[in-house]
């Protein structure tokens, strides 16, 4: 009977997971939640468009590369790859690339169950994965069409095959599908560097039990080194074929572009981390403090047998490897994104969960008691946490915006119904909506040309921007063109972002050109139509 009943409520579990992990698939075209802690995210109006134009263009325009434009897939190609495959299904879609995203959403829970299952219990995996479906942060970035959702897969999938080792009849070969996983990591979003000591762990963790003391066994070292060269190997087959190609300059580009300048002060990083480290929070701010606080606990009590396997279990120890890592490329880049913590969420709710695990099966005598008692109580304040979180996120499923599709829907319908010149559009926002709408268009921000040069080039008839004009780009537009404001488009929540303003861009007679060393180019001049302010910060 009891076994029975225990079926049941797993069933029932399961059934839950299942339904919440189906709202992510809703409403794929609706916005970013709007109101949301996250809200000043960029993610959500340029990334989607900047990390898929690759196979947008191929499928739209017969070439995925436009010279001296942003293309970032020469640096990060696993991404575009798949979206250019199921592009020849779906077409050109947002909501096929947003569905991508979410089917990886849901690959990361049957990898996460899977994972997590090699050393616990089948409890421990599914509060683990209710924690994950339930909460409003995850569910909010796993339906961008961003490079968070593939980057945890794959590192997921590597993890499973490593904590696997011991068992595995031919670790070697394991070894080297782990270095190919870690291969595709890396070139589906660069910071996967800073999980490769959470990979190594994981490695050296799980066959630790074949090897005398901490002393690496023979087989663990052989699995590294296979690892590595694997790793290594398709490494430097994929930068033999950018060099040949001649795309080095935009491999090289996009960490141009994502290295920013570091205060003067030599205590910056200090303050760095401070804000990487409490930028967790943005993930949620019962269970992010639950885990560390566990986390601190287990260390004080790391002379329990049961505490001391829980480090010694290579998920456990990979998940807290895998924070810390992360954590510290926010505080090298000094740049912490909400979207960058997608990562460190799902490996938090591990450890959140392994660390309540071993103190609820701590044994009775162990102090009273008080950690067995903890741990209950941890589990309860999360499972009431995740009661919130999933009120929060049916309430965001439930009830969806629609600005951002209807804006580039509007302007496009414009484009077309007022021609001028060239029917293509230069945005930092233009990806995106190249991606919806299938306009034409150039990111006015990045590219390995300077967008002078890039104007000159192209000759683009139309200019959006969000709210008002930076001083920068305006010098750069004028010195080939007049502006003219011609419509405006409301999208979002984000108060310095809530409004898409489209200009026509009218050549300089006789095709004249302007030199910014001889005049402001700055400011608005005659010739120019618009009333939007200009931001001339530095």
């Amino acid at each position: 009977m009891a076994k029975s009943i225990n079926r049941i409520a797993i069933v029932v579990w399961v059934l839950l997971i299942a339904a919440f992990a189906a709202l992510h698939a809703l409403h794929l075209r609706a916005d970013f939640p709007n109101h949301s802690p996250w809200h000043m995210d960029y993610a959500k109006y340029t990334d989607e468009g900047w990390y898929g134009n690759a196979a947008v263009r191929s499928h739209l325009f017969g070439s995925w590369y436009i010279p001296g434009d942003f293309n970032v897939a020469p640096a990060v190609p696993v991404w575009p790859f798949l979206e250019w495959i199921l592009f020849f299904f779906t077409g050109v879609s947002m909501v096929a690339a947003r569905g991508l995203a979410v089917a990886f959403f849901i690959v990361n829970l049957l990898l996460s169950y899977t994972l997590l299952r090699v050393r616990s219990t089948c409890w421990t995996a599914l509060l683990a994965l209710t924690l994950i479906v339930t909460n409003p942060f995850l569910y909010a970035f796993s339906r961008l069409a961003i490079l968070e959702p593939l980057l945890t897969a794959c590192f997921l999938a590597a993890l499973n095959l490593a904590v696997r080792l011991p068992r595995s009849k031919r670790p070697i070969v394991t070894s080297a599908v782990i270095g190919l996983l870690y291969t595709m990591m890396l070139f589906t979003k660069t910071s996967a560097a800073f999980l490769l000591p959470a990979l190594a762990w994981a490695i050296l963790a799980a066959l630790h039990e074949t090897s005398e003391g901490w002393r690496p066994s023979p087989v663990a070292i052989r699995s590294l080194i296979a690892a590595a060269a694997s790793a290594a190997i398709s490494t430097a087959v994929w930068m033999a074929f950018i060099i040949h190609r001649g795309l080095l300059a935009d491999f090289k580009y996009l960490f141009f572009v994502n290295k920013y300048v570091k205060p003067p002060e030599w205590y910056w990083p200090f303050w760095s981390f401070w804000w990487s480290f409490h930028g967790s929070l943005w993930i949620d701010t019962i269970l992010i403090p639950l885990a560390g606080i566990l986390f601190l606990l287990a260390l004080a009590l790391l002379r329990s047998k049961e505490l001391k396997n829980l480090f010694l279990n290579p998920v456990y120890g990979a998940s807290i490897l895998a924070i810390a890592g992360y954590i510290l490329f926010m505080t090298y880049q000094n740049h912490p994104q909400p979207r960058y913590y997608v990562v460190v969420a799902v490996f938090a709710i591990f450890a959140l969960v392994l660390a309540a695990e071993a103190l609820v099966t701590a044994p009775s005598r162990m102090q009273l008691r008080i950690p067995r008692l903890l741990g209950i109580t941890v589990i309860a304040a999360a499972l009431i946490a995740a009661c919130f979180n999933a009120f929060t996120t049916i309430t965001w499923a439930t009830h969806p915006e629609y600005t951002w599709f209807t804006a580039a829907k509007n302007l496009t319908h414009y484009i077309d119904k007022h021609p001028n010149g060239k029917r293509l559009m230069v945005s930092i926002s233009g990806d995106e909506i190249t991606m919806m709408t299938h306009l034409p268009t150039l990111c006015d921000d990045f590219g390995t040309m300077e967008l002078p040069d890039k104007m000159a080039k192209y000759q683009p008839g139309w200019w959006a921007t969000w709210n008002e004009i930076d001083g920068g780009t305006l010098e750069d537009i004028h010195t080939h063109f007049n502006l003219e404001q011609v419509a405006s488009f409301p999208a979002f929540d984000d108060p310095e972002r809530d409004m898409l303003v489209l200009f026509k861009l009218h050549p300089l007679p006789n095709g004249e050109t302007r030199d910014p060393g001889v005049q402001n180019l700055r400011v608005k001049l005659p010739g120019d139509t618009f009333d939007l302010d200009v931001n001339n910060e530095p």
